[in-house]
């Protein structure tokens, strides 16, 4: 369960705006899905009760617009900033306190029937708008995702990706990340 005075103030660090808390709880449909409606349809699927969960994950997308499936696990402090269009796969995590922006996809490459075929998440890791994270890969901890990368390969921890496919562009905790690195530090 959520303690919601932390994921709270984790959205105001997070959000250049700094919302007040009541905008936060009324207006934040990133909020929304994680308190109100992931919960609940995560416990039901766990609980075998998946056409139910099903029913109610689509009911939170109807109302925000973000699509998770019931099964995706997902850590502390997940912001999804103006999550219009975000869908997570079902065999998804996602690590503690990560940010995701609209348009994002954890998904499938649509080559693998049953299994694991989506990506793992690690801690502190932001995806831009528009990115899509494909397959069962993984994204080490503090990486960062560029808006509208293609990510089809394990991303290291500590490093900024983008372009399609995405390559890795600098370490992120770099001030300025130059787009040139050298050969041998792209992937």
């Amino acid at each position: 369960m959520y303690n919601i005075k932390d994921f709270i103030r984790s959205i105001r660090e997070r959000d250049a705006v700094k919302p007040s808390v009541p905008e936060v709880i009324l207006c934040y449909p990133g909020f929304h899905i994680m308190v109100i409606y992931h919960p609940l349809a995560h416990a039901l699927y766990q609980a075998g009760f998946k056409t139910l969960a099903r029913l109610w994950s689509q009911v939170g997308r109807m109302f925000t617009g973000i699509e998770i499936h019931p099964g995706a696990k997902i850590g502390r402090n997940l912001f999804i900033d103006h999550g219009m269009g975000v869908v997570i796969g079902e065999t998804a995590t996602i690590g503690d306190d990560c940010t995701i922006y609209h348009g994002v996809t954890l998904g499938g490459k649509g080559d693998m029937n049953g299994g694991k075929r989506h990506p793992d998440i690690g801690h502190n890791v932001m995806i831009g708008a528009g990115a899509q994270v494909l397959g069962a890969i993984s994204v080490g901890d503090g990486a960062r995702i560029g808006a509208n990368s293609v990510v089809t390969r394990d991303v290291p921890a500590g490093v900024n990706v983008m372009g399609i496919p995405a390559q890795v562009v600098c370490q992120a905790d770099q001030k300025f990340c130059p787009y040139g690195m050298p050969e041998e530090n792209n992937r």
